[in-house]
Parts: structure tokens; sequence; C-alpha cells
């Protein structure tokens, strides 16, 4: 996972072929000059065997079969030379040794047809990605943004967390959220959330009329899901804010997520609200005036970290959270794309090299 603007694109990365093809070819030179200089009674042959076998580890089926086409004229070869290829044990050698090359070409071209197709999946969610969780812009209005995110399941490319901004005319509007669950449910949760968010946030209702209307959206979606036994088991905690061009200051709006951290000249606040409002779609359809937006300064040059629980509930081997506030407060950076790279770099060598959960951070800077 590393902190970008577009997300990044998988590319196939074949490994260069043109000097491994000497190791089978000096092996079946080896052993056919070798059983030519010893005793007839002494059979190196069946060691040409190892000769297509190695080239599948890295060849396609074309390579593998000239290999393994070359293994049987180097037995046969032998045979002639020693003087006896029509004997029950050569032919029994190359019988063998056609027999085993075959199967080792029919197992590389069903690896290459099965590594062909997770690349065609992987194209798909790549383009599923784009669609769904667009990149967040690197400028909006006197904000500069930064983001970085990664599902657990890592050829999916695509999870269950989310985040998204919008522009109106007085500031702009961010929303991060986390989708409970997984695979394909927790992406189309997903998928309805941002839609309803991008579709009203630009409007510019207030901030608990907005969150009402996601609530409602996500709410009547579990009342009536596509999958009626998933009906009122899912639910969406997320952080919806309104950052105002001419005030500094945010407005924020907190249905179950984890509160955001400011950094502020160095130090770090979390900010926790006093009343919390439920998870989307837990709230029964909650009108505006469930909602009430809590204010938090928010300066020039202050940092604001918005994350999914995926980060703060990373283990490493002792079994110790990730002490994410310790370790902003650590940093001592000012730019958002560093710090989203350093998260990114602390956080994987914290959960030694791989995470278990979807995994969103959004660094947001107020400029002058």
């Amino acid at each position: 996972m590393h902190p970008h603007h577009a997300p990044p694109v998988f590319r196939r990365h074949r490994p260069r072929v043109s000097g491994l093809v000497a190791v089978p070819l000096g092996l079946i030179a080896l052993v056919t000059v070798v059983d030519l200089l010893t005793s007839p009674n002494i059979h190196l042959g069946p060691l040409l065997v190892a000769a297509p076998a190695l080239t599948a580890a890295f060849g396609g089926p074309v390579l593998t079969a000239v290999i393994g086409g070359l293994a049987v004229i180097a037995q046969i070869f032998i045979g002639v030379f020693h003087g006896g290829l029509f004997s029950s044990n050569h032919e029994a050698q190359i019988l063998a040794l056609i027999v085993v090359s075959t199967f080792v070409v029919f197992f590389r071209y069903a690896y290459n047809r099965h590594e062909q197709e997770l690349v065609q999946v992987r194209g798909v969610a790549e383009v599923a990605q784009k669609v769904l969780l667009r990149p967040l812009p690197a400028r909006i209005g006197p904000l500069r943004i930064a983001s970085v995110y990664v599902a657990a399941e890592a050829e999916a490319r695509i999870g269950g967390d989310l985040y998204a901004t919008v522009r109106t005319p007085y500031g702009s509007r961010i929303m991060i959220g986390d989708v409970r669950g997984k695979g394909l449910t927790a992406v189309g949760d997903a998928a309805l959330l941002l839609g309803a968010f991008r579709a009203a946030a630009h409007r510019n209702p207030t901030l608990p009329t907005l969150v009402a209307h996601l609530e409602n959206t996500v709410y009547w979606d579990t009342v009536e899901p596509a999958d009626p036994e998933t009906a009122g088991e899912s639910f969406i905690t997320a952080a919806v804010l309104d950052v105002p061009d001419e005030e500094p200051l945010i407005r924020l709006i907190n249905c179950g997520h984890p509160p955001p951290l400011l950094v502020h000249r160095g130090r770090v606040t979390e900010l926790a609200v006093s009343d919390p409002a439920l998870p989307l779609g837990l709230g029964g359809g909650l009108p505006a005036s469930a909602y009430e937006a809590e204010a938090f300064p928010f300066a020039v040059n202050d940092l604001l970290v918005l994350y999914t629980d995926g980060v703060v509930e990373t283990r490493d081997a002792r079994g110790v959270f990730y002490p994410l506030g310790e370790r902003v407060a650590a940093w001592g950076g000012t730019q958002p794309q560093h710090l989203v790279q350093y998260i990114h770099d602390d956080l994987l060598a914290h959960a030694g090299g791989a995470l278990d959960d979807d995994v969103a951070v959004v660094v947001v800077e107020r400029c002058e």
C-alpha cells in the first residue's frame, strides 16, 4: 500500500529467461556428456527429467516443451551411443521422460491460464476501485489532502473502508467510513453510502440533514436488502466533516467511528465528540434533529488525521495495538503526503508486513 492520488495499477512482471534457460540446457549437456563417458551399466539419463522441471519454474509451456524435447533427444542419443536404444531399459527411460515432460508442460499451461485469469480479476478490481473509491484531489479549496487505502484481501484490491470529499460553495465536506463485514456485501454497502454522500453533500444541506440522509439511505437498504438473510445486519461507522473556507474550524458528526486526530504545532489531540451518534443503519431512519454537529478548531498549518479502525486495531507480534496518536506525535513533519507515507510504513512494520483488516487513512492540511 502506498499513498496515492490515483489507485496503483497492477502490472504483470515476467522474469528474464534469457539467462535462466542456460541452466536446463547446461544440465542436459552435462548429463549427456557424463553418461557417454561412463560405463554403459551406469544410467544417468533419468536425471534429464530435471531440465523441463526447472524450465517450468521460470518459462512458459512452449519453452518447457522445447526443453523437454531436447531432453528426450539427448536420452535417445545416449541410447544410440551405448548401442541399446531398443533395449527395454532405454525404451522405459525414454517413455518415462516423455510422460513426465508432458505432465510438466500441462501443469505449466494450467498455471499460465490461472495467472491470466488472476490478472483479469485484478484489472476488474482496479476499475471497480476507481469507480467506487475515487482518488481524493491533492488540493480542494484551502485544503491539501493525502490518502492511502488497502484492502485486507490484497488480490481483491477493494473492501469496505471508504472515503470521499465534496466541494460546496462555502467549504469542503469530507467523509470516512467503515462498513461492517467484508466481501461483496461490504463493497455494495460502501458504494451505496458513497453515492448518497456525493449526490447530497454538494447541495449544501446542513451537516445534520446530510447525515440524516445518509442514515436513511443505509437503514432502508438494510431493511430491504438484496439478500434477505442479511436484513438488519449491516451498518457503517462514519465521520462526516464540514470544513468552512473562511472559519478556522471544522464541524463534525461522528457516527460510531474512531475519532479524528488533530495535529496543532506538533501536539496531537483526539477530536472526541461529547455525544457520538449511532453507526449509520442502526438508528432506524433518524431525523436531522437527532444529530448535532460539534465544532473543533482547525487553524492554518494544522493537520487532521482521519482513519478507520483497521489502523488502531492492528497488532504486533506481542498483541499490542498500533499506537497511532503516539506515532503521529513522534513524527514531527509538516506535509500530509509525508505523514501518510510515514503511517503506512510504520503500520506495516508494526504488523510484521501484513495487515488483517482493511485500512484507510486521510490526512488534511489547512493552507493559507
